[in-house]
């Protein structure tokens, strides 16, 4: 029985933990929802330029953490994935200047107008309230989330992964400097100090301190919190992205844009996992682009008449219409034309990012419209689909969610409307 106990003490003691957590931010979300631009600008100013200060020493907290994972067995890419260098501390810091400078939307009043009553109608931006941040191995996403938060007038509260936890300490010790620096409270972004995952268990319950939840990682962390949150969540599961090389393509702009939406990066979400080819161009296109995958290394499954034009391609299976590779790996299918190939995305799509590459207007709008995913594009390599390439400034994530944010979510997706009401005395009869 005393084990019991024990493990009941540690679970108390989270749940405490956690609990003082949400109420500090839910009492900061308050103070932040009222800050000025100016005050919020200055925050974000400060904590770059600490974080520059302090390049050596957050490189240093890093390192822990990096030998750490490597004597653990974590593999290249996550280490990678983990690693801080004075470029990226110089990234981070970057990107936080990038956000004091865009424009503030909270307050941003829309879509005012009379009514026969006289009362004028319309709606103003305000932030979410206290936003709960679920990463894993990035410690840049500790800056990046602290950031479009406090712009968009949130309190957060971020979890990262316990493989970087001295890295996110020292990044979290940066971001209450420059907080304090504005006359901010330092509980306006609270970095969980628990590498316990009973704390998310937590977080991803306490409806009545957070306000919405962004998990970022793999597949199997976003379906965790998905199944087991019981507040609303912001997330996509797979990017599962198409690019479609209609009959009506230019040929050399289909093989670049092809060529850039797989090998550009492997192992990011907006990377293409199906190609689909018009039958009509597939004996002209696929022989010169699969050459240039298989000269990079590209492992190819194709179905029947993709592999009777690329004898290197090993056979497609219906479960690779539907993976996500996150790797040098990509399904091929050649498709009789839009019907078909709009219906495949349809059936397969993660509704993450999807391409058309035609010289037809018409095809390129039918497109635009019956593909139900959160970025869909013409002529553009499904690489595009990002925050800082929208012009959003750094994203917290990108949501294939129907309702509030959907696509890349930056400042706005962090913040929702109110209805507002002017009048003059007007009384209801």
């Amino acid at each position: 029985m005393r084990p019991i106990r024990f493990k009941e003490n540690i679970m108390d003691n989270i749940k405490k933990y956690m609990q003082g957590v949400g109420q500090a931010a839910r009492a900061a979300s308050r103070v932040m929802a009222q800050a000025d631009t100016s005050t919020k600008n200055r925050a974000l100013q400060e904590i770059a330029a600490a974080l520059q200060n302090q390049s050596a020493q957050l490189i240093a907290a890093n390192a822990k953490d990096v030998a750490a994972a490597r004597a653990g067995g974590l593999d290249d890419a996550s280490l990678d994935r983990l690693t801080l260098t004075e470029k990226t501390v110089r990234g981070m810091a970057e990107g936080l200047l990038q956000i004091a400078a865009l424009p503030d939307p909270i307050g941003e009043i829309s879509n005012m107008s009379y009514r026969p009553s006289g009362i004028q109608v319309g709606k103003m931006r305000v932030p979410l309230g206290v936003i709960g941040i679920i990463y894993e191995s990035r410690p840049n996403v500790t800056a990046d989330a602290a950031g479009l938060c406090l712009k968009s007038g949130n309190a957060a509260i971020l979890r990262g992964g316990s493989e970087a936890i001295h890295s996110n300490q020292a990044i979290a010790a940066c971001v209450h400097a420059g907080l304090r620096a504005a006359g901010l409270p330092e509980t306006a972004v609270q970095v969980i100090a628990t590498t316990d995952r009973a704390a998310v268990g937590e977080l991803i319950t306490m409806k009545e301190y957070v306000d919405v939840i962004v998990p970022r990682g793999g597949k199997s962390l976003i379906a965790r919190i998905s199944d087991e949150a019981k507040v609303p969540v912001i997330k996509h599961l797979d990017g599962i992205c198409h690019v479609y090389i209609d009959g009506e393509a230019d040929p050399d702009k289909a093989i670049r844009i092809a060529d850039n939406a797989k090998t550009h990066r492997y192992g990011v979400c907006n990377a293409m996992e199906t190609l689909l080819v018009a039958q009509d161009v597939a004996a002209k296109v696929l022989p010169p682009l699969c050459k240039i995958y298989l000269d990079k290394g590209v492992e190819l499954r194709g179905d029947d008449a993709a592999r009777a034009l690329v004898t290197q391609m090993k056979t497609a299976t219906e479960e690779d219409w539907r993976t996500e590779y996150l790797a040098p790996i990509l399904a091929v299918r050649v498709v009789a034309g839009l019907d078909e190939a709009i219906a495949h995305i349809n059936t397969y799509s993660s509704q993450h990012t999807d391409s058309i590459v035609t010289e037809n207007y018409s095809k390129a709008m039918r497109f635009l419209r019956e593909v139900d995913s959160s970025s869909v594009m013409v002529n553009a390599s499904t690489r595009f689909a990002d925050g800082f390439e929208y012009g959003l400034g750094a994203e917290i994530g990108i949501s294939t969610d129907k309702i509030h944010a959907r696509g890349p979510v930056g400042l706005e997706g962090l913040t929702s409307q109110k209805f507002i009401v002017l009048g003059s005395g007007q009384i209801r009869v």
